[in-house]
């Protein structure tokens, strides 16, 4: 049985990472957290998600819970999560993070601490989305320089940072499949008179709205035709899935940063 801790218990994604653990055979959940003016702090984990009193009070910081349990699964804010990482690392325990919106010197220190701890780190865990990254490189590859290549993405109104950790993951992608730096083609809003599209440019256009849990095109076009490849997360147990799946995945493993073409053998 894994015994996991939940990051971030309060929130939409831990809920369901809780009551998906809860319909789980070989998981089960021996802390939990939250940050420390949240309302769920003291409260009943079960009670809090709807599942029923568990006997689980919510904690106000990882260092409370951190040596009940041997793995950690964090979808919170991405500096809470280096912070998360830090405690993680110098726990010895494995950490499975889907937060998003690192900058590059939280990403220099995510690297840094990976060498001390297992970490997988994915803007994305569901596995389209991850069949998507693998397959959008060889798209760009194969059409060449005769195509354009636009990104779009759609979240919900609540969601914090723009564009999505995805969006940026598939321009990174693209940018890379046509040896191009990403910081100097990136395009992320155009309005007056712009003139004529620059051929190396990757477009990368965010939309907010509603309720909507995720969805991510990416169109290449080009002279009298356009492919268009689209992925859309229904609910977020998509994401809670695939990232249960890391979590089986990175008990034993080496010190590192994984990423979700590990877990899933898509690499190579």
């Amino acid at each position: 049985m894994i015994k996991a801790i939940i990051a971030g218990a309060g929130g939409r994604m831990g809920g369901r990472i809780v009551q998906l653990i809860n319909e789980t055979q070989d998981m089960s959940i021996v802390g939990a957290f939250e940050k420390a003016d949240h309302p769920a702090i003291n409260k009943d984990l079960g009670e809090w998600v709807g599942l029923g009193k568990k006997g689980l009070p919510i904690a106000s910081n990882l260092k409370e819970v951190i040596d009940q349990g041997e793995v950690i699964i964090d979808f919170t804010f991405h500096s809470a999560s280096v912070e998360h990482l830090r405690t993680a690392a110098a726990h010895k325990k494995p950490i499975v993070i889907g937060s998003t919106g690192f900058t590059n010197e939280e990403m220099e220190e995510i690297k840094t601490l990976s060498q001390s701890v297992p970490c997988v780190l994915a803007p994305n865990m569901s596995v389209g989305v991850n069949v998507l990254f693998k397959v959008v490189g060889d798209v760009a590859k194969a059409l060449g320089e005769g195509f354009d290549i636009e990104i779009s993405e759609v979240h919900h109104k609540m969601k914090k940072d723009a564009p999505s950790g995805t969006a940026m993951k598939l321009a990174q992608i693209l940018a890379q499949a046509r040896s191009q730096d990403l910081d100097q083609v990136a395009v992320y809003e155009r309005k007056g008179i712009i003139g004529e599209r620059k051929p190396e440019e990757i477009g990368i256009q965010t939309f907010r709205a509603g309720d909507i849990i995720g969805e991510h095109t990416v169109l290449f076009g080009g002279l009298g035709e356009r492919i268009e490849i689209t992925h859309r997360a229904h609910s977020r147990d998509t994401f809670v899935r695939g990232a249960l799946r890391a979590v089986r995945w990175i008990i034993g493993q080496k010190n590192g940063l994984y990423d979700m073409h590990d877990v899933l053998g898509l690499k190579g």
